[in-house]
């Protein structure tokens, strides 16, 4: 049986985290205009909110999340029009070259350390060499003054809420320096950076080389 630590908050999710992740999540969706037809992976996609706004685009949708819980939310929502994968990030259940985008927003941070880079490994087999990986995720600063320390404060909230584990990979994240760091350690061309919220969340957009 899958340990699933969103087992808790699953049904409690959208109506709780969504309010505050909605304006970024838009950030997100506009930040790389989709065609319709396009392959679309979300890696980490929990309750399926970015996939229902990429399968309202005309987008061929697939997910793939470790906590059943949230799956089993996202396929409430989307029914039968997204494939939706219970499964580890780090061994992907597809083929090389396949997607025209893949996406991860706010997933790596939660991702133990020792196996980050397996994920972002996996990202780039699957990609197609003219498609483009998207991600969004915590970023260490600077924080502006007053509104990103305000953003601040509400992500320790729900960092510190979510639980121990989950607050531990949170903090090596950060002091790892985030997806500049990580990033680097890979042949990628980064043709888009955003901060958002005050420099608390940052978004690349890249390409394979």
């Amino acid at each position: 049986m899958v340990n699933d630590p969103y087992r808790r908050y699953a049904l409690k999710y959208d109506t709780f985290v969504e309010p505050f992740n909605s304006v970024i999540r838009q950030i997100v969706i506009k930040s790389f205009p989709v065609k319709e037809g396009m392959k679309v992976l979300d890696v980490g996609c929990g309750t399926g909110t970015n996939l229902m706004l990429y399968h309202k685009a005309g987008c061929l949708v697939h997910g793939i999340d470790l906590s059943p819980s949230m799956l089993e939310v996202a396929r409430n929502k989307l029914g039968e029009h997204a494939d939706l994968r219970v499964g580890d990030a780090s061994q992907m259940p597809y083929q090389d070259n396949f997607f025209d985008l893949v996406t991860s927003m706010l997933t790596l941070h939660e991702i133990p350390y020792r196996i980050r880079s397996q994920v972002m490994k996996e990202m780039i087999r699957v990609v197609s060499r003219e498609g483009r990986i998207l991600l969004t995720d915590y970023h260490p600063g600077p924080i502006r003054f007053p509104k990103g320390w305000m953003f601040k404060a509400i992500i320790l909230l729900f960092e510190v809420v979510a639980g121990r584990e989950h607050f531990k990979n949170y903090r090596d994240f950060l002091k790892k320096k985030g997806l500049p760091e990580l990033i680097g350690a890979f042949k990628l061309v980064v043709e888009t950076k955003k901060m958002i919220s005050g420099g608390n969340i940052a978004l690349f957009i890249m390409k394979p080389v």
